[in-house]
């Protein structure tokens, strides 16, 4: 039978949990994006015989290829993953695509109205230039030559750009599959390139989601227990949960990516499971509060437990298997469950059990 660790002087329960939240901060800085937020090139090779990694990476660097190459072995047999960064090239053609895109309505208005009215001439020559330049240097990253492309009208020139953005594409993926096709041998392949403005959408879509997220809690939790204090502290453990997990990412090397923000939000909700509990034991019940805490941790301590083991097996397979993406959210919820029993039950439960108490004595 468990002692009742909210019995004596419980504000020290909040100090090995601070710690915790401190160096998880200091390790925070040091999560790597992975291919979804960054943006880049995985690929994942299935290979017919083991090949040294440090060795790879050497001779695709010979090659041009600035990449980072993991092997590692599996149940079904030996796994490498080459991931390629950014191309410079891939950026400045998406933002040369955008500029283009966003002006070519324009000069083909100005074009019409300069067929109908001479007075857009100079307007509309302006604009073409501009346009034009825009083009040529979409051209130059191709590696095109505009003279040789026969362009006399704007919507070639649309042609034209459009097929040397594409252009730009493969030679960015033949740079990587020749190489690697020189000096690997596999028998199955996979390749995952995000696109720098699929990149740019990815991290709009994660802000807005955490903002809408924390929004809508903090409401619906303040609604719920109509009283300031416990609503902030229900969204204080909520909040150092997620820290905690952040550290241990930084920690471990695990990259943010799609999967480990979904296992970073999905410990959002578990967190508030567990600290609306708490909070509800001790704002609803009667009796000794010190007593309702500890009936509480009891409670979410075997939800915290149980969703453990669950995510533990998961754990063990993504190691078996080497999946990213098992990996990823495995090992993000388990250092999310550890450190949730502590800022729930160390933090959020020694401000909630100070507040009613305080209210009761006042």
């Amino acid at each position: 039978m468990l002692p009742n660790i909210y019995k004596g002087n419980y504000v020290l329960l909040a100090i090995f949990p601070i710690i915790l939240i401190a160096l998880s901060l200091y390790f925070i800085p040091s999560i790597k994006l992975g291919v979804d937020f960054q943006g880049g090139t995985l690929v994942t090779l299935s290979l017919k015989e083991n090949v040294n990694a440090e060795e790879l990476q050497n001779q695709l660097k010979t090659e041009g290829l600035d990449a980072s190459v993991q092997v590692f072995q599996t149940a079904v047999g030996t796994r490498a993953e080459i991931e390629v960064p950014q191309s410079q090239n891939l950026i400045k053609a998406d933002d040369l695509r955008t500029k283009f895109n966003t002006l070519l309505p324009e000069v083909t208005q100005l074009e019409v109205a300069n067929y109908q009215n001479a007075t857009f001439d100079e307007e509309y020559k302006a604009k073409k230039a501009e346009l034009d330049g825009i083009a040529d240097e979409m051209f130059g990253l191709a590696g095109k030559d505009r003279n040789k492309l026969n362009i006399s009208s704007t919507n070639e020139l649309q042609q034209a750009f459009t097929q040397a953005y594409s252009d730009v594409y493969k030679n960015y993926q033949d740079s990587i599959s020749q190489p690697i096709n020189k000096h690997v041998q596999y028998d199955s392949i996979s390749v995952q390139t995000v696109s720098p403005a699929l990149t740019t959408h990815f991290i709009e879509v994660a802000t807005n989601i955490v903002i809408l997220s924390i929004a809508l809690s903090l409401i619906l939790v303040f609604i719920f227990f109509r009283t300031v204090a416990p609503s902030l502290a229900v969204l204080l453990g909520a909040l150092s949960d997620i820290t905690i997990a952040l550290g241990a990412m930084g920690l471990l090397g695990v990259p943010l990516t799609l999967a480990s923000f979904a296992a970073l939000l999905m410990l959002l909700a578990f967190s508030l499971d567990t600290d609306i509990l708490l909070t509800t034991r001790l704002l609803k019940r009667k009796g000794d509060p010190r007593e309702n805490a500890f009936d509480a941790m009891k409670t979410g301590m075997t939800m915290s437990i149980m969703a453990m083991i669950a995510f533990l097996a998961l754990f063990i397979l993504a190691s078996l298997t080497h999946i990213p993406t098992y990996y990823e959210i495995s090992a993000v919820a388990i250092a999310g469950l550890v450190g949730d029993i502590f800022a729930t039950w160390g933090i959020n439960g020694v401000i909630i059990l100070y507040y009613v108490e305080h209210r009761r004595r006042a």
